[in-house]
This record gives structure tokens, sequence and C-alpha cells, in this order.
């Protein structure tokens, strides 16, 4: 099982993830994408990824507005592997 992060380490993780905020044990993101199709080309995007580590976020879109919301619900809180998709869905998103 992966290990909960402390707050002081979910600080300093959110401090590279600039977009990103902590709601209780979970972080989230808002995207607006320029249309509908790039908003499901991202989330097409980010479920390939997703699959690929076996970590997969709650997604909410909304026309060409994408929620984002991570948490390793195994482990009851925030791991690395949040941290780490985070990162890759923010790549995801700058990549549009």
């Amino acid at each position: 099982m992966a290990e909960l992060l402390d707050d002081d380490r979910i600080q300093k993780a959110l401090e590279h993830l600039p977009h990103w905020r902590r709601v209780g044990d979970s972080i989230t993101r808002e995207a607006k994408l320029a249309s509908f199709p790039q908003a499901i080309q991202v989330v097409n995007r980010v479920a390939e990824i997703a699959e690929s580590e076996n970590h997969h976020p709650d997604i909410d879109i909304r026309w060409r507005t994408v929620h984002f919301t991570l948490s390793t619900h195994s482990a009851g809180g925030l791991t690395e592997k949040d941290v780490s998709l985070a990162g890759e869905i923010d790549n995801a998103i700058e990549s549009m």
C-alpha cells in the first residue's frame, strides 16, 4: 500500500503544482479548455495515463471545463501517486 503524505510534504508538493489545491484528503484542479473537443482530448489522455499507472482520478466535465480530484482511496488520503499524476495531468492540459 502507498504511504500517506504528511501535511508538510503535501504543502511542498503543492508549491510545485500551482493549479492544484487541497480539499481535505484530496487535491483538485479545474481546467478551462478552448472547446469541448479539447476538454475531451485532455480527459482521454489522462485516462490513458491513469490506466497505465492503475491510479484513477475523479473527473467531472462541464462543457469545456474539467475538474480533476485526486486521492489514493486505498490508503485513505494523499500519496506520491497523487502528486505524480497531478503533474502528468498538468502536462496533458499544457499540451493543448
